[in-house]
């Protein structure tokens, strides 16, 4: 995932503690550490921070999920959960990586053509 030191533009933060209802849009990078609810429909890179609850249908090109999620993702390059997510959501996108630690309870339909299929998983430990 392309990172802001990569020349990603921060477009806009929900910060922990404040609460949006509705739709969101942005260009580039959007991080959500506080509550959400509502629609995402479009965007380059979406961040879920630890403490971030969201409970949206989301179409963005890229998310990394670190906090809770609820609904439905379709993201046309790839969706990262990370060890401290949350998901109980339907995933849509050609790549997914679930780390260790993660909860993930959903549908992932990973027919999209758009890059190669790939479903990255930790290597077991010896």
């Amino acid at each position: 995932m392309k990172s802001r030191s990569e020349g990603a533009t921060l477009n806009g933060f929900l910060d922990k503690g404040s609460r949006f209802k509705g739709e969101l849009s942005f260009e580039e990078t959007f991080r959500i550490d506080g509550k959400f609810e509502g629609t995402i429909p479009g965007g380059s890179e979406l961040i879920l921070g630890d403490s971030a609850e969201v409970d949206a249908v989301i179409r963005v090109e890229r998310v990394s999920i670190n906090g809770t999620l609820k609904g439905t993702v379709h993201a046309s390059e790839r969706i990262e959960i990370h060890p401290r997510a949350r998901v109980t959501a339907d995933l849509h996108a050609p790549v997914l990586r679930i780390e260790e630690g993660a909860y993930f309870q959903g549908t992932c339909d990973m027919s999209g053509e758009a890059a190669p299929k790939l479903l990255e998983m930790p290597a077991p430990r010896k």
